[in-house]
């Protein structure tokens, strides 16, 4: 089985539930030992910056915040999509912990030789 798990997601906070979920499986897979990156692009690389994970996205659903910090804590990272980036002009001096703008030449190299589990949203 694949020790690294690889959480693409394109969706900010314009669907908070699909951010919610896709913070669910990246966590699950971080707590329990997988090595675990998420690839922001579209407008989820707003997510990468210092105060934008707020909120709550249904009834029932964990804060956003709490999302993020179990992820960190258990040692996930992010990689930021460049271009989508760049194209809205943000400041990468407000990235949070873990997070770091990267292509995917870099996302490859971070795979390696070994498979990936993968999910997309």
């Amino acid at each position: 089985m694949s020790n690294k798990a690889v959480i693409s997601l394109s969706t900010g906070l314009e669907d908070a539930e699909k951010v919610t979920v896709a913070f669910l499986v990246a966590i699950g897979a971080a707590e329990t030992g997988r090595e675990t990156m998420m690839f922001l692009s579209k407008e989820a690389v707003r997510l990468a910056l210092t105060g934008t994970a707020a909120g709550v996205a249904c009834d029932g659903c964990p804060p956003l915040r709490d999302l993020f910090q179990r992820y960190e804590a258990a040692g996930g990272r992010y990689y930021v999509c460049p271009l989508c980036f760049n194209a809205k002009q943000l400041d990468a001096g407000a990235l949070i912990p873990g997070a770091e703008v990267n292509g995917t030449i870099p996302l490859w190299k971070w795979i390696g030789d070994e498979p990936a589990t993968t999910f997309s949203y």
